[in-house]
């Protein structure tokens, strides 16, 4: 297929997908983070490679270094432009090969055809930094030395015709020519295409391998019991309450698990019943501010047929449920005082008495308690007996909040996205960079179930195959604080999406920008009630501005509006 008569689209939006955030240290190119690097340490990067390990391995390890970043490209071109034709589309490669600082890339010649395979490319390269660089180094080359850029135009365009298309300089800079030229095919269309597929191997049936038992081992971990189980966490403040919790696992003692809601009391809960000697025995967990009052006691003791009206079986109530095994009383601090009087009892005896019943019944329970509230606080308000706190707070285990424990972020995203990856029946490349900022950025008033709710929000929104992105895990998200590249190459503050369309509306209406200005001063000074302060305060100008603007716009007189009041 020719490629298409009408001019390619211009790398405008590209331009306007660079940020640069000097606070954070970060540059963005879109989603993906970037690094201004001296071409000559990595020239110095490459002088070390080719004297270590020699010109084959160096190529090679050059070769996937760019072929790497080809792939992410062409994924990033197909999410940044969905309703252009593919030939358009497939402009977004040489397009941020130059603004990536690689080469100025022209385009000579190009037949594709996806649906059949088809593909012949061929582009021209000048101020190649690849061959810049070489010849400082070493001189005039007797061979094509462009391995980065050609292992990215070959990764690039692999990508979109999904064979491995293979790219060769057929003349380079390096070797004296005034630019480098290259042309693409399919690998088995070249004669020795075969002798380069090893610069492009990278055991990808492995990876494939590993990517299917990473899926196998999440589903399996979507079970309750493994699920609750699986404790993920490397910070030393993750690490203080999981090294208490193995403590306690191999003793009898009662345990209060507190911290935040939403920081995963019952994961832990669970984990220490799997490490404990009861882990062939029942979990059972009662979330007591679920329960209705009068329903509480009937819930955790059980209740004899006939002890109330609706009593009509006898039920065992889950304290019996639990023996042999541990119970977990999720958010305690929520108990009516009649409850926590027939709790206290049981913890002292060991057994319990069924509403209506005549005779007591011995269990063996291990006993894991859970809230949120200041327990102290509940007891000196009369709401907690300082007597049962006392037997709850044996042994007590802080778990932290996830804002407290950064660190966790990372795996614990990557853990929950194989999870629901594997449950969707999604394979997704992982998180973007910009993704995985926004997320270590985030406060996290919800904890890590908060945590779990945006990453399979973003599994489900994301494009199979694609990246998990910022805007499918905050639809709201917006930057701040970044520059970005103006018309003239030089930075400057970068608008927002909203700002770009307000501005945009406004030259569509055609209206004069004095007019623009008379209408918004106006506007401002009538929503103030004639307060230039207030006025001032909407506009984001102070109050002297706001009057000299409005002075000028006036009568010859100057006089400002009458109506101003004086502010309180």
């Amino acid at each position: 297929m020719a490629p298409p008569k009408s001019r390619p689209p211009t790398d405008d939006d590209l331009k306007r997908l660079l940020r640069f955030s000097p606070e954070s240290g970060a540059i963005w190119l879109g989603e993906h983070r970037m690094v201004l690097m001296d071409t000559q340490a990595l020239s110095a990067l490459r002088r070390d490679l080719l004297g270590s390990v020699g010109p084959e391995h160096t190529r090679r390890l050059l070769t996937r270094m760019g072929y790497a970043c080809g792939l992410r490209d062409a994924e990033f071109a197909r999410r940044r432009r969905p309703d252009m034709a593919p030939e358009e589309v497939f402009q977004v490669g040489p397009q941020l090969h130059m603004l990536e600082g690689a080469a100025r890339v022209s385009q000579q010649s190009l037949e594709m055809n996806m649906r059949t395979g088809q593909y012949h490319g061929r582009y021209r390269w000048d101020d190649s930094w690849e061959a810049h660089a070489h010849r400082q180094l070493f001189g005039p080359a007797d061979e094509p030395v462009c391995w980065t850029l050609l292992g990215y135009a070959s990764g690039y365009a692999s990508a979109f015709m999904g064979r491995l298309i293979l790219f060769k300089e057929v003349q380079c800079a390096a070797c004296g020519a005034d630019h480098c030229l290259i042309e693409g095919r399919p690998i088995e269309d070249w004669p020795d295409g075969e002798q380069h597929r090893t610069y492009f191997e990278d055991d990808s049936l492995l990876d494939k391998i590993e990517a299917l038992s990473r899926q196998v081992e999440a589903l399996t971990t979507t079970e309750p019991d493994a699920q609750a189980g699986m404790l993920v966490g490397n910070s030393p403040a993750f690490q203080r309450a999981h090294d208490l919790l193995r403590r306690a696992a191999a003793t009898q003692v009662s345990v209060l698990l507190t911290g935040e809601t939403g920081v995963g009391k019952e994961r832990f809960a669970r984990a220490l019943h799997t490490l404990s000697d009861r882990a062939g025995g029942p979990f059972v967990a009662v979330n007591c501010a679920a329960l209705p009052a009068e329903l509480i006691e009937a819930e955790l003791f059980g209740v004899e047929k006939g002890a109330y009206t609706g009593a009509h079986a006898t039920r065992a109530g889950r304290f019996e449920r639990a023996d042999g095994g541990t119970l977990f009383l999720d958010e305690v601090g929520d108990m009516p005082l009649p409850a926590q009087a027939k709790l206290l009892r049981v913890l002292q005896e060991g057994e319990v008495e069924r509403l209506g019943a005549e005779q007591p019944r011995k269990v063996n329970v291990r006993l894991v308690a859970a809230t949120n509230v200041d327990l102290e606080a509940a007891v000196a308000a009369g709401r907690f007996r300082r007597d049962l706190l006392y037997r709850l707070n044996v042994y007590p285990i802080a778990i932290p909040a996830l804002r407290e424990r950064t660190a966790d972020i990372a795996p614990l995203a990557q853990h929950l996205l194989q999870r629901y990856a594997a449950q969707h029946h999604k394979r997704l490349l992982g998180f973007s960079d910009r993704a995985m900022a926004a997320l270590l950025a985030h406060d996290w008033p919800g904890n890590v179930r908060e945590l779990e709710n945006l990453v399979e929000r973003g599994v489900i929104l994301a494009l199979p195959g694609g990246s998990i992105d910022v805007e499918h895990l905050f639809p709201n998200f917006r930057d701040t604080g970044s520059a970005a590249l103006d018309p003239q190459g030089r930075l400057a503050a970068a608008p927002s999406d909203s700002e770009r369309a307000l501005c945009a509306r406004i030259l569509d209406s055609g209206l004069a920008l004095d007019t623009l200005e008379e209408q918004l001063l106006n506007l401002a000074v009538e929503r103030a009630q004639g307060n230039l302060s207030g006025a001032a305060r909407l506009l984001r100008m102070t109050r002297p501005q706001l009057a000299y603007r409005l002075k000028r716009r006036h009568a010859p007189g100057g006089d400002l509006p009458e109506t101003e009041a004086e502010e309180p």
